[in-house]
């Protein structure tokens, strides 16, 4: 029968209780036997720990941490997928598709960055081949300029207007390649007709392309245009890079002359 001193202390974690011997006792045992019999007195203190609710909190928290981790890599704002958008209109003889094309951006000496091409908004038209079924192989594009676009939401019911496009205008291909748009009103005053003509020497192609747009579309259009804008000029990217202790230091610390003293007085 071997007897342990009272400061022998039994703990637990998930495992059979184990003995912690005092360095003393150690060292008068070369072995430890394989049975003992405690013997404490009645002021002896057993400290058991447990670590049970360690473990059950620990399951309970994780099916949750997996959803999120699970929510966050599906999530598009945590990918770096690029987003498409469009707005399409479909009619009997043809059909519409509206889409934004992002401005390019020229690195500088200084690193800093600047628009080298604004953005545009692609029109492209395609034929209809019967009800309903477009033939988009055949479609023909056209490309509105942030000038284009705003005498386009500037039109009123009764206004019309036309643009002209040659991709080769200032090269040995000049004429080679005409497209002309034409947004004209429709007789009820409703909504606006979209004519678009190609004529491509280099394809031998003459084709001729028109849609009406309601009013309500047209509406649509104009709210996209006013919209996009800003960022087809990369003034979004500016705005993102704006920082309000830059902002406060320059108001300090700059000495401004010309034009730029006229909203500092």
């Amino acid at each position: 029968m071997t007897h342990l001193p009272p400061q022998a202390v039994l703990r637990s974690s998930h495992q059979p209780p184990s003995l912690f011997f005092p360095p003393n006792l150690l060292r008068s045992h070369t072995s430890i036997p394989k049975t003992l019999t405690l013997t404490l007195n009645k002021k002896t203190k057993l400290y058991v720990s447990c670590r049970h609710s360690d473990y059950f909190e620990q399951q309970r928290v994780a099916p949750r941490a997996k959803e999120e981790r699970s929510f966050a890599v599906q999530s598009p704002a945590t990918q770096p997928t690029r987003v498409y958008a469009g707005y399409s209109i479909y009619k009997g003889k043809a059909a519409l598709s509206v889409e934004p094309k992002p401005p390019e951006f020229a690195p500088l000496d200084s690193g800093a960055f600047k628009v080298s091409k604004e953005g545009f908004v692609l029109l492209q038209f395609a034929p209809a081949v019967v009800a309903r079924q477009y033939d988009w192989n055949r479609k023909q594009v056209f490309s509105l300029s942030v000038g284009e676009i705003g005498t386009l939401i500037g039109l009123g019911a009764k206004d019309g207007c036309e643009f002209f496009h040659d991709p080769f205008k200032g090269k040995s291909e000049e004429g080679k390649i005409r497209k002309v748009l034409k947004v004209e009103p429709l007789p009820d005053s409703t909504g606006h007709f979209f004519n678009l003509n190609v004529q491509n020497r280099l394809l031998n192609v003459d084709e001729s392309i028109y849609i009406p747009i309601a009013r309500a579309e047209l509406i649509v259009m104009n709210s996209i245009f006013n919209f996009i804008l800003p960022y087809l000029l990369g003034w979004h990217a500016f705005a993102d890079n704006i920082k309000a202790e830059d902002s406060i230091r320059s108001n300090f610390t700059s000495t401004r002359s010309g034009p730029e003293l006229e909203w500092g007085r």
